[in-house]
């Protein structure tokens, strides 16, 4: 019998074929040593350490099914090469999608110079009233924005339609350009042309060691200082000392930051002193939507000998 090991703090009922059994287990503790048999491991919120101890103690797994949609984690914890690793690519879409547009948002229309005014119990004359459509050298408005994608998944591919409704002129960045949900997409050998043009620049980046500080002194240096930056990607995709430096030196107008290269951000960290800087605490993408679906297809094509869903190389 197949035995698959459902986590925890999640509501999860799949479909389960026969002669497949669930076990549930903690995922902050190590698995019980009855169900170090089990093959199929699906991954919710570990801990690093719990994961790094299923690596070794779970001899006879086959496959982990993580419902993040990078994998990152589950490919720090050393898993052998012969485990099928699949992510949860899609899960996401809506809420990280949402998510962003409410940080481009908040961006555009000033809400957290809103939230410090009245913190201060001041009414902001600055921010109200009689103002200009679209002030020069501001950006304050979807409506005519030039908004680029980077990294232009699934989750960009819901997002673009929205931003694009509201107005704004939406480009992604890939790989390999071309045109993707109606989008122009440039590839990332282009992203430099693209950026002296930018007024939101969408951090959708997974964490690789390609995509390692990919916003960097180099990119922020290119942007417009009247330009936004909105990370929803992975922390370790942006380079939080050249995002700092490059709002002490009004390089940049502001930035909307959901991850972090250290999570929970430090509070030590002077990212949380730059008024310019809204933060979320990886608030975007913890709310996977049809989760049970994936699992139960992965699990009939896992006992059908058949392809599985979202299959991660490693």
């Amino acid at each position: 019998m197949t035995t698959v090991l459902l986590p925890l703090g999640i509501e999860l009922d799949p479909a389960l074929p026969e002669g497949v059994r669930a076990v549930r287990y903690d995922v902050r503790a190590p698995i019980p040593a009855e169900h170090t048999d089990a093959d199929v491991l699906v991954v919710w919120m570990n801990t690093p350490g719990q994961l790094a101890d299923s690596a070794r103690r779970l001899t006879r797994l086959r496959w982990v099914q993580t419902l993040a949609a990078g994998p990152d984690a589950v490919l720090d914890a050393g898993f052998g090469s012969h485990v099928v690793v699949t992510n949860g690519r899609g899960l996401h879409d809506g809420p990280v999608a949402e998510h962003a547009l409410a940080l481009v948002l908040a961006a555009a229309r000033r809400v957290p110079d809103l939230v410090r005014a009245q913190h201060d119990h001041r009414w902001a004359r600055e921010l109200g009233g009689a103002q200009q459509l679209d002030p020069p050298g501001s950006f304050r408005t979807l409506d005519g924005a030039r908004v680029l994608i980077w990294g232009f998944g699934s989750i960009a591919a819901r997002l673009a339609p929205v931003l694009t409704s509201l107005g704004a002129r939406v480009t992604g960045v890939a790989r390999t350009a071309g045109e993707r949900a109606g989008v122009r997409v440039v590839a990332t050998a282009d992203v430099p042309a693209e950026l002296p043009t930018t007024d939101v620049l969408i951090g959708l980046l997974p964490a690789t060691p390609e995509t390692h500080h990919a916003i960097g002194t180099h990119v922020l240096g290119l942007l417009p200082p009247s330009a936004w930056v909105v990370n929803v990607g992975r922390g370790s995709t942006l380079d939080e000392d050249a995002l700092l430096e490059a709002l002490r030196s009004e390089q940049l107008a502001g930035a909307a930051l959901d991850v972090f290269e250290t999570e929970p951000l430090p509070a030590d960290s002077p990212l949380w002193d730059s008024p310019r800087i809204l933060i979320s605490p990886h608030a975007a993408g913890g709310r996977p939507q049809g989760a049970s679906e994936l699992i139960a297809h992965n699990l009939a094509a896992f006992e059908g000998g058949r392809p599985l869903r979202n299959v991660v190389e490693h």
